[in-house]
């Protein structure tokens, strides 16, 4: 019988995948985790935060890390309606946790996650009585162009690519997908942020919160025919990735709004702000209005008229998937 190249028969694939299937049906995975795992439903309406500040830049490459700091208190306390940033930490993250930061590094330096951000987002995070925080995505070498630095060992802050510790042995089987996902997440960490960019994507027309979690899995290539969809909403719900991940912190400090996921200067915008919400389907469908947006202010076709729409989004939100809201009346938009 044919195999992959983890060794994964077509039948043992087959019924990991009947098996995870007729459990998330009844409500949860019981024994494909190892223990009972229930996830929440969607809210009748998914608050999303946009915090802007025109002065973010202390010069046309570099951040004022102090404003940053501020548009994310700010965010922060929009989203979840407390007095101060700390007390909407408590909300995402308890103390003893060890937290994972997912960020997005595949265009260098010139548009990634960037590390003032991550920075800042440490700062609160310990604050808050988090002692442990993992950086990570795809590869050190990823990290390190985008200038993170790479600590793989000790307490406090570690910073690695999924080539250090590898994937899990067996599939994560949700859907269309089938894939090993990173012990980084499964293993390492209780809760993980997801920390994407604001931009365009040559194949699946955005890349946001959603499809920042291809990072997490050994095999994302096999998924990109069809503008990604459905393999970009069946990704988010393998069962490690819909538990653990709490909170989309999207950096839109540059945006690109053509030529991604690599970086295209000409083809981006100063956009100085931050997109945060605990729903990854309302963000990307408002990330990807800004993304058209700009291209018809700059005279551009749509994403659909250039046959890449990004209806991975409006399926995360199908009755089969329930990742979050993509109608646009259920979802209250905040400007602080």
């Amino acid at each position: 019988m044919p195999t992959d190249t983890y060794g994964q028969t077509r039948r043992t694939f087959l019924r990991r995948g009947g098996a995870v299937c007729s459990a998330l049906l009844t409500g949860g995975v019981q024994g494909w985790l190892g223990s009972q795992v229930t996830f929440a439903a969607v809210p009748p309406q998914s608050r999303l935060v946009i915090s802007r500040d025109p002065n973010l830049r202390s010069t046309p490459t570099s951040l004022d890390s102090s404003r940053l700091v501020n548009c994310l208190d700010r965010a922060m306390q929009a989203l979840h309606d407390c007095d101060s940033p700390l007390e909407a930490w408590r909300k995402v993250v308890r103390p003893g946790e060890v937290v994972g930061l997912k960020v997005n590094c595949l265009a260098g330096r010139g548009n990634c996650t960037r590390p003032e951000l991550v920075n800042a987002v440490c700062e609160r995070l310990q604050q808050a009585g988090i002692k442990d925080i993992v950086i990570w995505d795809r590869l050190n070498s990823d990290l390190e162009s985008a200038h993170f630095k790479i600590v793989e060992r000790g307490s406090g802050i570690r910073c690695f690519g999924n080539d250090v510790l590898g994937f899990d042995e067996d599939l994560a089987v949700f859907g269309n997908v089938g894939s090993l996902v990173a012990k980084t997440l499964t293993q390492v960490c209780d809760a993980v942020i997801n920390l994407p960019v604001l931009k365009d994507h040559g194949i699946a027309g955005v890349t946001i919160a959603l499809k920042s979690m291809f990072g997490a899995i050994h095999n994302p290539n096999k998924y990109h025919v069809n503008v990604c969809d459905p393999y970009v909403a069946d990704v988010n719900m393998l069962p490690p990735i819909r538990r653990k991940v709490r909170l989309h912190i999207c950096d839109a400090t540059t945006a690109q709004y053509e030529g991604g996921p690599s970086f295209m200067p000409h083809w981006t915008w100063p956009y100085n702000g931050l997109l945060v919400s605990r729903d990854p389907v309302a963000l990307d469908y408002t990330g990807w209005q800004i993304i058209e947006k700009k291209r018809a202010e700059v005279g551009m076709k749509s994403l659909l008229e250039m046959k890449r729409e990004p209806t991975y989004i409006s399926t995360a939100a199908d009755a089969q998937h329930k990742l979050g809201n993509y109608d646009p009346d259920f979802i209250k938009v905040v400007e602080v």
